[in-house]
């Protein structure tokens, strides 16, 4: 068997999400969110760049979630990610997550940028 260390975070997983909302770690947050090692915190949407680039040392890979459809980042966004080093999926919201839960729950140094549904 073998074994992993798993660093605790202030990261929490997405319980359920619904119609402008998400529910993460047992606490309902409307409209649009980031969950990581930071914890969770309400988010400006795609023109908050900042948020999500302090969220860099300390994590491998953001997922970000468009909404009920899978979207293309602004060109700005993507190009500011891509110089903070962050790499940055995307894909619809549903989607990003079950993502997120799952490489969470394995000890991943992720972060979760959601539009809601």
């Amino acid at each position: 068997m073998r074994l992993h260390e798993i660093v605790f975070t202030d990261a929490k997983p997405v319980d359920g999400y619904g119609p402008g909302f998400f529910r993460i770690g047992g606490q309902v947050i409307n409209g649009p969110v980031v969950a990581g090692p930071m914890g969770t915190q309400t988010w400006g949407g795609f023109e908050d760049a900042e948020m999500l680039l302090e969220l860099a040392e300390h994590i491998d890979v953001l997922f970000v979630g468009t909404g009920a459809d899978i979207a293309h980042l602004p060109d700005a966004l993507h190009q500011r990610l891509t110089e903070a080093g962050i790499a940055a999926e995307t894909m619809s919201s549903p989607a990003a997550c079950r993502t997120y839960n799952v490489l969470l729950s394995e000890g991943r140094r992720i972060a979760l940028a959601v539009l809601p549904v």
